[in-house]
């Protein structure tokens, strides 16, 4: 049977077979030259020959996450799995290891949603472009204006000394000063359009202003709860560490998650979902000052930064926001129905007690993998020491 065979200069195609014959060996070679190749490496025990074993592990890691789950040997996928094996995405890991607890195991469509989500907190590069072509384009209008203007002005000058010097020279008068008036009618004009340019230039600019302000608000917050992101929350993560230890002061974390929250969206709804979440949000951002960061780290997750509490009283302060959220009484508004007890769990950690940041954010992810496993519905301390 005669057809086309697909091209090899595909990058897709090219990326995915690569996958595919890592999958199989490693590096797809043959047999002989891996033998060969094994020649050639370094004796066990150096440097190099460790971090080719640890990167070999690691692959094959990957390998029977991709196997285990049956997923396509994609590079989505495959960036999908380096990310949770590694913890080089948190909230990528996070969202894993929820998934696994409820049904034990990920899907290609989940990867891609899980996927866009991560993108859609991003300004896309073809907004970005656009408004720097803007930018760009206001800036050569008003080099423009400002060259055109000095070269009026030098005309002016140059035109005002000709007619200056036929003045002097004691010529007829009259024609010399109805030139003058000429000129100054004329450089009056040229001014006013300058000047309306600029007002224009101006007016452009500003919404130019308005539009990128928007996008950076746009890129650090949540569209539905009105908190700020997970992105966001990194950037003010990095600055209150460094203050919190320039000033001796204490720093703890928290992470929030709302129990059985897929529950809720299949029982109630998405909208119910989203009006829960909001809900949340809102008792949470009540904490908020300028001592108290209050994020959404993504799906049915919140995080709070704690600047001068301890993680015992942060622990207190998250607990009292527990409580008062397990006490209400909840309806569905759209039917009108009672809502079972809607609750959070948290894990709690001291942000200066770890060598960076990410070592307390994990430590405030296993807290709250704890609590969820001991009952839900509580809010539990991170160890300061594994």
């Amino acid at each position: 049977m005669n057809g086309a065979q697909p091209s090899s200069a595909s990058p897709q195609h090219g990326l995915t077979d690569r996958l595919a014959r890592w999958a199989r060996g490693f590096s797809g070679k043959s047999e002989e030259d891996s033998v060969e190749e094994d020649e050639q490496r370094p004796r066990s025990g150096t440097a190099l020959n460790r971090e080719i074993n640890r990167r070999k592990q690691l692959y094959s890691d990957i390998g029977d996450f991709l196997f285990a789950h049956d997923l396509d040997l994609t590079p989505i996928n495959f960036s999908v799995a380096l990310d949770y094996l590694t913890g080089a995405n948190i909230g990528v890991e996070k969202a894993i290891k929820a998934v696994m607890m409820e049904r034990g195991k990920i899907t290609n469509g989940w990867i891609e949603t899980i996927a866009a989500e991560q993108r859609a907190d991003e300004v896309t590069p073809e907004s970005l472009a656009s408004m720097l072509d803007k930018v760009e384009e206001n800036l050569t209008q008003f080099t423009g204006l400002m060259h055109e203007s000095r070269n009026s002005a030098k005309d002016y000058g140059a035109a005002l000394q000709e007619q200056a010097k036929d003045l002097g020279e004691g010529r007829d008068n009259e024609p010399v000063l109805a030139r003058l008036v000429g000129l100054t009618r004329s450089m009056v004009e040229k001014t006013r359009q300058v000047e309306s340019q600029l007002r224009e230039n101006q007016k452009q600019t500003q919404a130019l202003k308005s539009s990128l302000e928007n996008a950076r608000r746009a890129a650090e917050h949540d569209h539905l709860t009105g908190l700020p992101n997970r992105r966001a929350f990194e950037s003010v993560l990095r600055e209150e560490m460094e203050q919190a230890q320039g000033n001796g002061e204490t720093l703890s974390v928290a992470f929030c998650d709302i129990d059985h929250f897929k529950h809720i969206n299949d029982t109630h709804g998405h909208d119910t979902g989203d009006r829960v979440l909001k809900f949340v949000a809102g008792l949470l951002a009540k904490a908020s000052n300028d001592r108290c960061h209050v994020a959404r780290h993504g799906g049915e997750e919140f995080v709070m930064l704690f600047r001068g509490k301890t993680a015992a009283e942060a622990c207190e302060a998250v607990d009292s926001v527990r409580e008062d959220l397990a006490n209400r009484s909840l309806v569905n508004r759209t039917n009108g129905e009672r809502m079972d007890r809607v609750s959070f769990s948290a894990g709690v950690a001291n942000v200066l007690a770890y060598d960076d940041p990410r070592g307390a954010l994990k430590a405030a992810d296993r807290a709250l993998y704890l609590a969820k496993e001991h009952g839900r519905n509580r809010v539990y301390l991170a160890a300061e020491t594994d």
